[in-house]
């Protein structure tokens, strides 16, 4: 059984001054996991986490890494103006995007950005509006199908990202012509994944590339970024993700094989997102309806436009009903939003205790790639963000929209009301 922080009085107390729905985030949790990745690959002098702000936009969250010596990995303009206002600079920001705009390339080198390019055609492009840097990271494509247990995880074969490996040899040997001193290498091999043996077996055979570009290019790479990849477990019976694990299994691949063709030391990079902060936000929404048909519908006073990830990628959440967490799940229900869709749903013939209208339900492991995934479906508004900090004090850290937020970018005279 998954836990949440808080018990019903206290969920309540706080529902009276900010009414459901919201998220909420744990600082200290999210903290403490920063420091346990730390830990983990604290054997690879120079190792740094890149959080990827597209999991979790708010500023809020960013300070949390910040002072954590994190950098994060941006992949548009205005993500890139959100690193800047929390104070990234330099190689604390990893600007890994595609089909990238001049006034994007302007922006992250204005920042001093660590420029990750993925397509050939972009050197020009970049040069033809921005000076080269000294230090220029490019995206590698390793091709081929990764799979799992026979089933097919990555098909580098059509994948937009990336350069192949002879462009990616080429083009390095084009850019040391153009003054360029300093490479790095990003590549990303992993899909929610949280299995230590998948992690070795594809380091290593990305590793093997390394060497030949290596090689081939005559360079000695700055850091190599694994990017992201790393999942959590959102069922509760399944195991927490073993960092340390992984962090080893990566380890025996780097020391076995970049090891041998004197290579190292190499600093080892990471951009994750829903492993940092995944488990640690929470959706709070209040049972508004029930309706009984051939089913039981528990009508939400949430729809998912603010809560994407179980219509858009089907991933099972779970939920707790506050204050009933003893009680025997013996109850099916089809739990739904005020969409005008039937795919409107974030949980189908889900077993749960006896609900009653009023009760608040929380959905776990909702701390990534969900409000940044939500939109403005049905004139549907999104929600607040409330951070529950270190001491227990509760500080709002995005405020819920409302109908003046949404009509903002018209030119029209709209009737609010009374």
């Amino acid at each position: 059984m998954k836990t949440f922080p808080l018990n019903l009085e206290e969920l309540q107390k706080i529902i009276k001054e900010y009414p459901t729905p919201f998220y909420i985030y744990e600082e200290a949790a999210i903290v403490n996991n920063i420091r346990k990745l730390k830990a983990a690959f604290s054997w690879n002098k120079g190792f740094r986490e890149y959080f990827a702000i597209k999991s979790t936009p708010n500023p809020y969250i960013l300070e949390l890494f910040k002072s954590e010596g994190c950098g994060v990995d941006c992949a548009s303009e205005t993500e890139l103006m959100l690193a800047d206002s929390c104070s990234f600079y330099g190689e604390d920001i990893m600007f890994t995007s595609n089909v990238t705009s001049a006034a994007e390339f302007k922006k992250a080198a204005a920042l001093n950005s660590i420029i990750n390019l993925d397509d050939p055609s972009h050197i020009d492009y970049f040069i033809e509006y921005v000076s080269l840097p000294d230090l220029v990271c490019l995206r590698l494509n390793p091709g081929g199908r990764i799979y799992y247990k026979d089933k097919l995880i990555v098909d580098f074969e059509d994948h937009k990202f990336g350069f192949t490996t002879e462009q990616f040899i080429n083009s390095v040997k084009y850019l040391k012509e153009k003054g360029v001193k300093r490479f790095g290498l990003h590549c990303q091999f992993g899909s929610h994944r949280n299995e230590a043996d998948y992690f070795e077996e594809n380091t290593r055979k990305l590793f093997e590339q390394v060497v030949t570009i290596s090689k081939s290019a005559g360079i000695q790479l700055e850091f190599i970024n694994l990017a992201g990849g790393v999942g959590i477990p959102y069922d509760e019976a399944a195991p927490e993700t073993d960092i340390y694990a992984v962090s080893a299994s990566i380890r025996k691949a780097y020391d076995e094989i970049l090891g041998a063709a004197g290579l190292l030391p190499i600093p080892l990079y990471l951009e994750l997102g829903i492993f940092m902060t995944g488990p640690y936000g929470y959706f709070i929404s209040s049972v508004m309806h029930i309706k009984k048909a051939s089913k039981t519908f528990l009508g939400l006073d949430a729809s998912t436009n603010s809560f994407m990830s179980p219509s858009r990628y089907s991933n099972y959440h779970y939920i707790t009903v506050a204050g009933k967490e003893l009680k025997k799940p013996d109850c099916s229900y089809v739990i739904t939003g005020a969409l005008c869709e039937n795919r409107d749903r974030f949980a189908t013939d889900r077993l749960l205790p006896p609900v009653d209208k009023g009760d608040i339900l929380i959905f776990h492991d909702a701390g990534a790639y969900t409000y940044s995934h939500g939109n403005n479906f049905n004139g549907r508004l999104r929600p607040a963000e409330l951070l529950l900090c270190t001491d227990n004090s509760l500080r709002v850290i995005r405020k819920a929209e409302t109908a003046k937020d949404y009509f903002a970018t018209l030119d029209y005279p709209i009737k609010y009301g009374d």
